[in-house]
């Protein structure tokens, strides 16, 4: 069964708790929820340093976000240097955040998962599995006919040069494949907006939602995405003297 009205996402990506703004952390679970989304996504970095303690304050500013929650790691999600990183290096994201390192949602009208993008041997470039690309056409290829067909990870899957994922490719081809409408990245801090290709899916990057490592003058911001009758609606919402308000509105006329 599809939804009858608009398919509402937040997403919030690059959270950096641990270097984090207070005003920020402490206002925009409420804007969240003024929205009342089907689905809230964190696409990673939910913290600094991948300490306990910052995982504790991640959980603690997750469960203010509307449910239901699809949440993915990013690169500070993975202990920087120690033990850790070469032999448990997800254990703390599992235990704090989520046991599923790519976990998927469904809620009527939207069949969503999420990809762990960051692997223990990469010091903060992705990468994409063949294992996880296929799981994009087994999951997303699968949803029922007129779901929105939504997929998360930390590492924008059209970044290129120094940046490029490993697996670039055979992701592209499974999101294609599987018919996917939405793409939902973070990692640079920068909200963008983009479709390559006339018709296909909508590739959107929040920026960073609460910490100070804002980049190019853009303060603290998360996106609010709805999607209706093939048309996608990004909101990109921006923290000014504390209060959250509307900056950027992008509208893509239809998706796949």
């Amino acid at each position: 069964m599809t939804a009858a009205g608009p398919v509402v996402v937040a997403h919030l990506s690059d959270l950096h708790l641990g270097a984090h703004d207070r005003r920020a952390v402490e206002s925009i679970a409420e804007d969240v929820a003024r929205a009342r989304p089907d689905l809230t996504v964190v696409t990673g970095d939910s913290t600094m340093r991948a300490r306990t303690g910052e995982f504790r304050r991640a959980r603690a500013l997750l469960a203010e976000l509307p449910v239901p929650l699809l949440t993915v790691t990013g690169n500070h999600d993975l202990p920087l240097t120690s033990w850790r990183r070469v032999l448990r290096p997800y254990d703390r994201y599992r235990t704090w955040m989520d046991p599923d390192l790519d976990p998927d949602r469904k809620v009527l009208g939207l069949t969503a998962l999420g990809l762990q993008s960051m692997p223990r041997w990469r010091w903060k470039n992705g990468r994409v599995s063949a294992r996880q690309a296929a799981r994009v056409i087994r999951v997303l290829g699968g949803a029922p006919d007129g779901d929105l067909r939504l997929l998360a990870l930390h590492h924008p899957p059209l970044a290129t040069g120094t940046a490029r994922i490993l697996g670039r490719d055979r992701l592209l081809d499974a999101i294609r494949a599987a018919r996917v409408d939405l793409v939902l990245a973070g990692h640079t801090h920068v909200p963008d907006v983009r479709v390559p290709v006339p018709g296909g899916p909508v590739f959107v990057v929040a920026g960073t939602s609460v910490s100070r490592r804002t980049r190019r003058d853009i303060p603290c911001s998360w996106s609010l995405v709805s999607v209706h009758r093939g048309e996608v609606v990004v909101r990109e919402r921006y923290l000014r003297e504390g209060r959250w308000h509307t900056g950027r509105v992008v509208t893509v006329p239809s998706v796949q």
